[in-house]
């Protein structure tokens, strides 16, 4: 499970959007081929409804996901991206049931271990380090 969103001094990060501090963090990151296979599967997740994150921390992840979709994964291939895609938005109950089982093999080719090791560096590296200022525009943008 992910740590609670805090926000960090807004000094350090002057970025306004999520699209702008995440294009940051992601740049500042050694991302690799399996890192993107990882945020491809949480965005799965958070689509098929299994994921069970906090909402702002499905924001940061799905923003995440999309700093780095265009880069190639090591397991998982465009077909993945592309049903995403599709699917983004409102999903039906037969894309649901398909994302589910896209997920799972997604799961399925990706170790435990290796799942576990990104969710912890990514937090580690401050994922979840908003800055002040953002985190307050999204909690707002949630309350609407």
């Amino acid at each position: 499970m992910f740590i609670h969103l805090r926000s960090s001094p807004s000094e350090a990060h002057p970025l306004s959007t999520l699209e702008q501090w995440l294009g940051h963090w992601v740049r500042s990151q050694s991302l690799s081929a399996t890192d993107v296979d990882c945020a491809t599967t949480v965005m799965l997740k958070i689509l098929d409804g299994k994921c069970k994150m906090k909402t702002l921390e499905k924001k940061v992840m799905a923003a995440l996901y999309d700093q780095v979709k265009q880069e190639a994964g090591e397991l998982i291939g465009p077909d993945m991206h592309e049903l995403i895609a599709d699917v983004r938005g409102l999903l039906s109950e037969a894309d649901k049931d398909r994302v589910y089982e896209k997920r799972v093999l997604a799961e399925t080719m990706i170790s435990r271990p290796v799942m576990k090791g990104f969710k912890a560096r990514i937090r580690q590296n401050g994922l979840f380090l908003l800055p002040a200022e953002l985190l307050q525009q999204l909690e707002e943008e949630e309350a609407e």
